[in-house]
């Protein structure tokens, strides 16, 4: 993964060349591109990598940038390459013109990180979705109990207001979270702001090669087809539906549901992979019917808090 906030000129035109460049090159992956900048997740064939290395380079936009390259090497993270054009590279809804999206906190390397978390005039902060900080986190970390970076930014503004005189140390899963978060807190008058060069996904690589202690507990969120990459050996999270330890996200496999949720191997094949009794009921029905009941219907992710099942999923199908 890699992101960088520039401006760019004519996103149209760019994603369409990069789109044309890596699918010769065999990439799999999301990618969003705006007027302000990139962001990449992706996987490139190992024997394609330095081609694709220099292809980034050769655009000065995107020069030397840093890559955030995953501890797992598992199968292909991506079934696609998709590429879009987006208002932004990350939704936040601020209004950037409002203040300096340029002035961020002062970036830490894992040693330096580490460092800093030793210290007890230290506030460190989670910048990710509950969802994610539940599977696993820094110890010692504010968990903000949001669904969205959206949500979270005020959010995490309300908790830190007494702690002005504090140094507030953040992270996230890549670093660009960050990048707008340290310059929004920033822009309110905290002046001590420090954060995770390259997030969780640079620290698991540091600390594995320069040999430092983890200070990360659990497993690390990811937006791919994995869902989840291991760096610490605990288990830190319960099944949502029978409190068993587990760290194993899924997606309900209702269509019409499709909800993010934690589920142990012995519920899945309880449930069969659906996050409840209603939603097994109905995979259990023929295709086309199933279909008819989801016709006009938005999928429950619109209702439900990802990865906390409210009741109930039947609801969306009152009247079939």
């Amino acid at each position: 993964s890699f992101y960088k906030y520039v401006i760019l000129e004519d996103p149209q035109a760019l994603r369409n060349s990069l789109y044309r460049n890596w699918d010769d090159l065999g990439v799999l992956g999301r990618i969003y591109i705006a007027r302000e900048g990139i962001n990449a997740q992706l996987c490139v064939p190992e024997h394609n990598f330095q081609a694709f290395r220099d292809q980034i380079d050769s655009i000065p936009e995107f020069k030397n940038v840093p890559f955030k390259i995953a501890v797992e090497e598992n199968s292909p993270s991506f079934l696609k390459l998709d590429i879009r054009v987006r208002s932004k590279i990350v939704a936040d809804g601020l209004e950037d013109d409002s203040f300096d999206v340029t002035n961020v906190g002062v970036h830490l390397s894992a040693e330096e990180f580490n460092q800093k978390l030793d210290s007890s005039n230290t506030v460190l902060v989670d910048v990710r979705n509950h969802y994610e900080s539940e599977i696993g986190h820094f110890e010692g970390a504010l968990l903000p109990q949001s669904d969205t970076f959206r949500e979270e930014l005020p959010l995490i503004l309300d908790l830190l207001q007494d702690k002005k005189d504090k140094e507030i140390v953040m992270y996230c899963t890549g670093g660009i979270r960050c990048e707008k978060a340290s310059a929004y807190l920033k822009h309110h008058g905290f002046q001590n702001v420090y954060q995770l060069h390259g997030g969780i996904i640079s620290y698991a690589s540091e600390i594995k090669e320069k040999g430092l202690d983890s200070k990360f507990k659990g497993k690390n969120f990811v937006f791919d087809g994995r869902l989840q990459e291991a760096i610490g050996e605990e288990i830190l999270s319960e099944c949502h539906q029978c409190e068993n330890r587990s760290d194993r996200h899924v997606n309900c496999a209702n269509p019409g549901c499709h909800i993010l949720f934690i589920q142990c191997e012995s519920c899945a094949e309880k449930f069969d992979g659906c996050c409840s009794e209603e939603c097994k009921s109905i995979i259990s029905l023929p295709v086309s019917e199933q279909k008819k009941m989801r016709k006009g219907k938005t999928v429950s992710n619109q209702h439900f808090s990802k990865s906390r099942i409210r009741p109930k999923v039947f609801e969306l199908y009152k009247g079939h």
